[in-house]
């Protein structure tokens, strides 16, 4: 495994993130593709054998079952808590990012995970409803009272995201350090404003939907997987630009039998070499999970980058609402 540092934290991190939107118990409301607790430790505790040590999750996944299942798998697998990354999320609760539900949604998710504080804690979307000096000066008390290491976003606007570092900055507040965000190479709209404002300020990517939700994992559109059946939010990402995709998706086919490698290890390459820092990968299968990991070795060449990328067409934004 390779690993990286987080912007200027000093928190060392694999090159690949676990996923913990695969865990927590299904319910008619959830997604139907959960791991049970049993199989979610089991592919807690093997990311960690080959050298994963970061882990992504959010208060809302599964209805809060994913972080319990994520705590519960480190007490039990005897995983060293200062030796697993652990990331959580705020926002799609009561209050979104006013300073009370910060501080509320805090104690709960950490009470949730059995720690005493996460190495990151992210905002799950743009807060249109509370001031972002609220906000920003809520996080920064966090990171003071030591319940959190270091702060990031998710999916939003390039201009949302300069102005609230720029609040941080002025105010002497604690800045994010890493974006989440929708990133693939069937979905390549931050390339516009996003990234370049991450890159001014030297902001770590750790990109969700690194695989297209399994599109970009095999060819043709659908496959048989019970995620492929039944995630509708995958439909309303990716449909309505089916024909452009399935061209990309065809050249990352192509480029994987180039090398003899799965068209998920050439996906997840192509991230690394246009410099994310760890893409999230949310396996349901530790083999699938190991290839993903393999994904560190693959080099590209600028021949190969070039060809999976030409053939890209604007697409309508999806995620930063």
């Amino acid at each position: 495994m390779q690993y990286t540092t987080i912007a200027d934290t000093g928190i060392r991190v694999s090159r690949i993130c676990i996923g913990g939107m695969s865990f927590g118990v299904v319910t008619p409301n959830s997604h139907q593709w959960l791991l049970n607790y049993e199989d979610s430790r089991n592919m807690i505790a093997h990311a960690y054998d080959i050298g994963v040590n970061f882990i992504d999750t959010a208060n809302i996944y599964a209805g809060g079952t994913s972080e319990e299942f994520i705590g519960k798998a480190l007490k039990e697998t005897g995983i060293p808590r200062d030796k697993m990354v652990i990331a959580t999320k705020v926002f799609f609760n009561e209050g979104k990012l006013s300073a009370q539900a910060i501080k509320r949604e805090i104690e709960g998710s950490l009470e949730r995970l059995q720690t005493d504080y996460v190495d990151l804690y992210q905002i799950h979307r743009f807060d249109y409803g509370t001031p972002i000096e609220e906000t920003m000066e809520a996080l920064d008390g966090l990171v003071k009272a030591g319940k959190v290491r270091a702060i990031g976003a998710s999916a939003m606007n390039g201009y949302q995201f300069h102005n609230m570092q720029i609040c941080a900055e002025n105010h002497g507040w604690t800045k994010f350090s890493t974006m989440q965000n929708h990133y693939n190479l069937m979905y390549r709209e931050d390339e516009r404003e996003l990234i370049p404002v991450c890159r001014q300020y030297g902001v770590s990517l750790i990109p969700y939907s690194p695989l297209a939700g399994g599109h970009l994992s095999h060819r043709g559109w659908t496959s048989d997987s019970a995620r492929s059946k039944t995630d509708k939010v995958i439909v309303s990402k990716y449909d309505r630009a089916m024909e452009n995709d399935l061209e990309i998706i065809e050249r990352v086919a192509e480029t994987a039998e180039k090398y003899g490698v799965s068209m998920s290890r050439v996906a997840l390459a192509w991230l690394m070499h246009r410099g994310c820092a760890a893409p999230i990968v949310g396996a349901t299968k530790i083999p699938h999970f190991d290839d993903a990991a393999k994904a560190v070795d693959l080099q590209l060449t600028e021949e190969d980058l070039v060809y999976l990328e030409e053939l890209y067409r604007p697409h309508e934004i999806v995620g930063a609402e």
